[in-house]
């Protein structure tokens, strides 16, 4: 069998998410997402659609008769399946097939992505080699990227290659790393199923593999998960970095500005520690000062140490109501008490080597716990625009600001609460649709220039105009509502546009 074969054959049945979701519908669907199997297995069953048997073959790890895979993959067949390693004796696959689809500047694309089973098909802990499939993090981390195009980009620890195939999109030339040759395997079918030729697969630790090499964009999520490294834990190849505590992450800070080209970008999940009465992103701020880097650094989630350990035991299939579970959680906890260490944040991270050294650095460290109903979708663009608003207006400084024309975003909407009765609402806020969905508090004066804003008139008009109606001092309503205004522009909530005055800064 060859690759092309396998293809063909689930091109020609529309082997595709949105097919899946046709034959099971949206319970079996929901249910799947929670490693639910029962309700997608009673739909399909009596289904003879060559896409159902598929789906039962490489989704729900039932064992098929040659026949059945005969007649579903004509191209490839039983014999073909086998001679590639990817079925054994019992006619069960050996690796998840997924169907997986995804929408982006370039339109919709659907893509094959190969990966061990779960916990949900192995009924047991995962392997020390597992290779993930498609999940939380790796769809958070497609939607931290920009889409505008690069000419180098890197794909540190690429898994079984979610994050390359979205690359391969934009990028004139794609190297994949990872430490884990299983998932270089599995990232090669990835590939090839998918019709992706553009990758260039490389082995090894970090950024070993590209020693020398610079990028203008770098995309991971890493293997940073705070594991103890005592002999007694099983270590996980695609989730376990092999570094004490939160090393790991440090370490791909401090090597980044060595691999990336001047003004290019690094996008990453990861974790930090919180040492007793210290803070998590007070360590990651240090490591990014030292290496001299832009950031935009997101908190998502933090957790206690305890919880923390709960979590990631669960994820590598290690059941609660287990003596494993109690010794293991008893050695993360050790771990965690040797460093001092209370709680773990996890978040995005957004870092840019500068361009200029001289400019302005862009350096936002925060907690944002708030989100759209998209999640992190679109979120790398939204930020990549908030670099690009902190460029054109961190030197400027308050008249230069206050001659630019200002608008209120379009997906940002005005909520305005009154009590019974009242003539003045007693809240105004503004609520960002997408991104972060961000909801700032509005007081009169900037709800007043906020809401006169429509790219018309300038700041400065604007902000002496409801300084008169309020009977306000001008100068005191611009010194508070102009910096707030800053703000508003860096999170995406007003647009600027320099307007009829030409060039912002000239005087």
């Amino acid at each position: 069998m060859t690759t092309s074969e396998l293809r063909a054959d689930l091109l020609a049945v529309d082997y595709t998410v949105d097919r899946l979701q046709g034959l099971w519908g949206p319970l079996a669907d929901q249910a799947l997402a929670r490693d639910n199997p029962v309700p997608a297995k009673r739909a399909l069953t009596g289904t003879a659609h060559p896409a159902a048997v598929m789906a039962r073959l490489f989704l729900l790890g039932e064992a098929l008769t040659d026949d059945e895979l005969d007649a579903a993959l004509p191209a490839t067949g039983a014999r073909g399946l086998r001679a590639r390693g990817l079925l054994d004796a019992a006619g069960r696959a050996r690796v998840e097939v997924r169907p997986y689809s995804a929408v982006d500047h370039t339109g919709v694309v659907n893509w094959w992505v190969v990966s061990d089973h779960g916990e949900m098909v192995r009924r047991g802990p995962l392997s020390p080699d597992h290779v993930l499939g498609v999940g939380g993090a790796s769809l958070t981390l497609a939607g931290l990227v920009p889409t505008s195009p690069a000419r180098r980009v890197l794909d540190l620890g690429t898994g079984s290659g979610v994050q390359a195939l979205h690359a391969s999109r934009t990028a004139e030339r794609l190297v994949a790393t990872d430490l884990s040759t299983r998932a270089l395997e599995l990232a090669a079918l990835t590939f090839e199923l998918s019709g992706v030729t553009t990758v260039e697969l490389r082995h090894g630790d970090m950024l070993a593999p590209v020693a020398g090499e610079r990028f203008d964009r770098i995309v991971s999520n890493p293997p940073f998960v705070i594991t103890p490294r005592d002999a007694g834990v099983d270590v996980l190849e695609y989730r376990d970095g092999g570094r004490v505590g939160d090393g790991l992450l440090r370490e791909l800070i401090t090597a980044l500005p060595e691999h990336l080209e001047p003004g290019g970008t690094a996008h990453l999940l990861g974790n930090w520690e919180y040492p007793a009465g210290g803070d998590g992103l007070d360590r990651v701020r240090a490591w990014v000062d030292a290496a001299g880097l832009d950031a935009w650094v997101i908190e998502r989630e933090r957790q206690d140490v305890a919880e923390y350990a709960e979590t990631w035991l669960r994820d590598g299939g290690v059941h609660r109501a287990s003596d494993e579970f109690e010794r293991l959680v008893g050695l993360w906890l050790d771990d965690f008490a040797a460093r001092g260490v209370t709680h773990v944040g996890f978040g995005y991270l957004t870092l840019r080597r500068p361009a200029d050294a001289a400019a302005p650095r862009m350096a936002r460290f925060e907690r944002v716990l708030t989100a759209a109903s998209a999640g992190a979708s679109g979120l790398g663009d939204a930020i990549a625009a908030g670099f690009a608003a902190h460029d054109a207006i961190a030197g400027l400084d308050d008249a230069a600001f206050a001659r630019m024309h200002a608008a209120v975003a379009a997906d940002v909407t005005e909520e305005r609460h009154f009590w019974p009765g009242s003539e003045h609402p007693s809240v105004m806020r503004l609520v960002q649709g997408t991104g972060l969905g961000r909801v700032v508090e509005l007081d009169t004066g900037l709800g007043a220039v906020v809401g006169a804003s429509d790219g018309e008139l300038p700041i400065g008009v604007i902000v002496d105009a409801v300084a008169g109606l309020l009977e306000v001092d001008a100068a005191a309503l611009a010194a508070e509502v102009l910096p707030r205004l800053r703000e508003l522009a860096v999170v995406g909530m007003i647009t600027l546009d320099p307007g009829e005055f030409g060039d912002p800064g000239a005087s």
